[in-house]
Formats: structure tokens, C-alpha cells, sequence
């Protein structure tokens, strides 16, 4: 917890934050830039599927960044609640609209790519069940973390819901092998390596890095909007506190 307790002192963090925010910046345009040319221009159309398969470039890593996002979501929701930690409120709470913006992605685009596949927009099944839940489940948090007065009861009682709802995310990783279901078993992240061919799996890792590095630039630039606003709170109520005097 030692470097942990580094970040604590905001001053620090927002001196690493400005650091940082840049660079990931110029990580998540460049690489979704290049990403987006090899995806729809570059690569070659499936034998199978045709130019749909083109929607897995931005379907698979959006899909992969909703997971991402919430283990993100229940780490700093955990640090919170167990080790008191200032910023980990600060970070779950600018983590979760942007988990809840990917998870909404790879509804849609999955919507979207199931519909010429499976000849149908929307099929109840584990994985795509599960992952509505984890949308839900973020919507949750957002809606539990600013419904009380008490900023302080809001986080916990929103920490612990993040905490309870982790237990979709290891559902969803592996609801396409413990039940039979239309979505196709995972073809990247498996044993014995990608099952994809090179121009295909090059634009979907150069997406996953662009993703991540918007999370990063995003989750910075509301951290430091949060802390800046708790400035201002702070600010207002003492010069509420010296009028009342």
C-alpha cells in the first residue's frame, strides 16, 4: 500500500496525471487511427461472413474493455472500502460511465454483426444475457453513487454493489463454454494461442491498446474534475462557514 499512498496526496496524483494524460492520449488516437485503416480497409473480407466480420474490430475489444472496466470498477471499489483510500472512490466513480459506454458498444455492435449472422438482432442467450446484466450492473452503481446526501454513504453503498456484481464478469468470460450458445467460443485469449489469422488479429490488438489508452486519458481527465470540484465544495462551505460567523 506503500505506492498506493503515494497517490493520496492529490497534489502528486494530478502532477502524474498531467503526465500521463497526454501521452495516453496520442497512444489511444494513433493506434485507434491505424487500427480502424488495417480493420476496414487493410485486411482481407472472411470467406465465411464477408465484410461483416469487419464490426469485430470494434465489437471484440469494446467487449473486452466492458470486462476490463468493471474489474477496474471492483479494485478501486475494494481499495475504498478496505484500505480507505481517498482516490479509490474517485477512481470507480470516473470508471464506471466509461465501462457502461463500452459495454453499451458491444451490445450494439453486436447487435448489429448478429443480425446478418444469426438472422436476428437480439438472442437470449448466456453470454449476450450476461453481458445486458453487467450493463445493468453499471447503471446500478452510477445511479446507487449519487443517490444519497451523503456523498461518503453513496460510494460505500456503491462499492459494495461493484464488489457483489464481479461475479458476472467470470459468467461472461466463460459462459460460452459451460453453456451451449450461438456466440462463438473465444478465438484471441485461448489456449494454444489466437485461432485468428495475422491480418485479422493486428487491427483487434492495435483497437484493444487504443481502448485501453482512451480509458486511461478518460479516467484521468474525470478524476482530476472530480478533485477539482471537491475544491470547489470545499472552498464554498468555508465561505459559507465564515458568513454564518
Amino acid at each position: 500500500m506503500k505506492r498506493l499512498d503515494w497517490f493520496a496526496n492529490p497534489a502528486r496524483f494530478l502532477k502524474v496525471a498531467r503526465a500521463v494524460q497526454p501521452w495516453a492520449a496520442g497512444i489511444a488516437l494513433g493506434l485507434g487511427a491505424a487500427g480502424l485503416y488495417l480493420g476496414l480497409v487493410a485486411s482481407p473480407p472472411d470467406y465465411q461472413q464477408g465484410e461483416s466480420v469487419r464490426i469485430m474490430y470494434v465489437h471484440v475489444p469494446a467487449a473486452w474493455m466492458a470486462l476490463f472496466c468493471y474489474t477496474m470498477l471492483a479494485m478501486a471499489s475494494a481499495v475504498a472500502l478496505i484500505w480507505k483510500h481517498p482516490l479509490a472512490d474517485l477512481a470507480a466513480k470516473a470508471t464506471a460511465p466509461v465501462g457502461a459506454a463500452f459495454t453499451f458498444l458491444a451490445l450494439l455492435t453486436g447487435s448489429l454483426w448478429g443480425k446478418p449472422m444469426w438472422g436476428t438482432w437480439w438472442v437470449w442467450d448466456a453470454r449476450l444475457t450476461s453481458m445486458l446484466v453487467l450493463f445493468f450492473l453499471y447503471l446500478g452503481y452510477i445511479a446507487l453513487n449519487g443517490a444519497f446526501d451523503d456523498p461518503a454513504r453513496g460510494a460505500k453503498a456503491s462499492a459494495v454493489l461493484a464488489l457483489v456484481g464481479f461475479v458476472n464478469v467470470p459468467i461472461i468470460k466463460f459462459s460460452v463454454d459451460w453453456w451451449n450458445t450461438l456466440h462463438q467460443p473465444a478465438s484471441v485469449l485461448r489456449a494454444g494461442g489466437p485461432a485468428i489469422h495475422e491480418s485479422m488479429l493486428a487491427p483487434l490488438v492495435l483497437m484493444a491498446l487504443a481502448f485501453k489508452a482512451y480509458y486511461v486519458w478518460v479516467v484521468l481527465i474525470r478524476i482530476r474534475a472530480e478533485i477539482a470540484a471537491g475544491k470547489i465544495r470545499a472552498a464554498r462551505l468555508r465561505a459559507t462557514g465564515s458568513a454564518a460567523l
